[in-house]
């Protein structure tokens, strides 16, 4: 009689320890913040393609891997000036097709299309009609969404932040932690509602173009 209820007894341990390891809700609160994390180095794609690579080359050596004084500090302020300026121009250049297949880029007026290497002294395919690539609203809304986006890329890069916040506070962190998070899903959301249309410089151009 003994025999048969010590094995009665051992099983009720073991089916308790099987619904132990039942609570997964934490995996879904890190998959959000991964995807969050994801679209927000996805906006990436967003800016010019030189005015990224120049970012990625030539921020370690301005800011010495991080590692600032006052001299590295400054030049590191106006690389990040020039090229968020970059990426605000880059928004209003744009490209056309001419008849023979050759890609010209210009610059968007309010009255059209300015190029500026389109070889006008020689016999070039004709063009389409450039008023139609006139300056609007939305170009602007995209231009200051790009700067936006280089801010946001610009925080979440460590020898950005090392550089300029080498020690930050509690509040500083998550700030630095938030803010680009915040900055990318307004810009993903402002870049759904106005579309970008032009394809200038640092742009893939399409087959209609």
């Amino acid at each position: 009689m003994s025999l048969r209820q010590r094995p009665s007894s051992s099983n009720p341990p073991s089916t308790s320890s099987s619904e132990t390891p039942i609570p997964p809700p934490s995996p879904p609160s890190k998959g959000a913040l991964s995807q969050a994390l994801e679209s927000t180095a996805h906006l990436a794609n967003l800016l010019p393609t030189g005015t990224l690579l120049a970012f990625q080359i030539l921020t370690p050596i301005f800011t010495n891997n991080g590692v600032c004084d006052s001299a590295t500090r400054y030049m590191t302020v106006v690389l990040l000036v020039i090229l968020a300026l970059s990426s605000f121009l880059a928004c209003f250049t744009d490209s056309i097709k001419s008849s023979d297949g050759q890609i010209y880029y210009g610059f968007a007026t309010f009255k059209g299309l300015w190029l500026f290497d389109y070889p006008a002294a020689t016999a070039a395919g004709p063009l389409p009609d450039l008023s139609k690539y006139r300056l609007s609203f939305i170009d602007g809304v995209h231009a200051v969404s790009s700067v936006l986006v280089f801010v946001s890329v610009a925080l979440k890069d460590k020898n950005v932040t090392s550089c300029f916040y080498p020690t930050p506070g509690h509040e500083a962190q998550e700030v630095l932690d938030i803010g680009p998070i915040g900055i990318g899903l307004i810009c993903s959301l402002l870049f759904v509602i106005f579309p970008i249309r032009r394809h200038g410089i640092g742009y893939p151009v399409t087959r209609d173009r």
